[in-house]
């Protein structure tokens, strides 16, 4: 599954350049049976599996430095779940300026709660919405992060303006044809005054984010607030 879409297009551009590194571990190598058993039936009874503790902490310690809740090792140890605290932003920035991080997929029904009260991963969702396992929501992350990496993107003004960036969701785009099925491209866009562009994107990122994300919007205005 991995590299998967990442050694696609900037990404893996990256990747072949070595502005980036991907490993990757197979649980199963950490497996204690001869059939490479990683979950077992949940204790209580109930639907499903779990992923054993002991199986999938000797996986993280094969790739952390010593400590068990990473007391040793700089990179942060990232476990998907629909649990965790939603992915934002400002969070993807934060792991993209760090060193690297160790993300765990679950699958199943997850992971053995204890495994979770030892290493204390910092859990984190996707969304409001279950997957089948956490490697799609990985890919997604790890993008997230690649492409805010130095020398990935051509330009930084080209993420600066992205969605979420400056608390707003981002402005409408156009390119040619100039008219299409009878709709123009908005002349401002034409003028060429690039002041007047400036403040029509504002206003259009503005408005975009007020209709529909009225979360967002209200959490921005209230950091105007504060920083004003």
């Amino acid at each position: 599954m991995f590299p998967g879409p990442l050694g696609q297009s900037l990404a893996g551009q990256g990747l072949e350049r070595a502005l980036w590194r991907l490993e990757t571990v197979d649980i199963r190598d950490f497996a204690r049976d001869k059939h490479r058993t990683v979950d077992d039936t949940p204790f209580g009874g109930g639907a499903g599996m779990v992923m054993r503790p002991d199986v999938v902490d000797a996986a993280i310690a094969s790739v952390m430095e010593d400590g068990v809740d990473g007391a040793g090792d700089a990179r942060p140890l990232i476990y998907l779940s629909p649990r965790g605290e939603p992915l934002t932003q400002e969070r993807v920035r934060g792991l993209a300026a760090g060193p690297g991080a160790v993300v765990l997929c679950g699958r199943y029904e997850g992971v053995d709660e204890r495994l979770l009260q030892a290493r204390r991963p910092l859990e984190v969702s996707l969304g409001d919405f279950v997957l089948s396992g956490g490697e799609p929501a990985a890919l997604a992350l790890i993008d997230a992060c690649v492409r805010l990496l130095p020398g990935i993107m051509g330009k930084a003004e080209s993420h600066q303006e992205d969605s979420f960036e400056r608390g707003l969701l981002e402005y409408p785009h156009y390119t040619r044809p100039q008219e299409w099925r009878g709709r123009a491209v908005p002349e401002v866009l034409l003028s060429g005054h690039h002041e007047r562009i400036r403040a029509w994107r504002q206003d259009q990122a503005e408005q975009v984010t007020r209709d529909r994300r009225p979360d967002l919007w209200d959490r921005y205005r209230q950091n105007r607030k504060t920083d004003g």
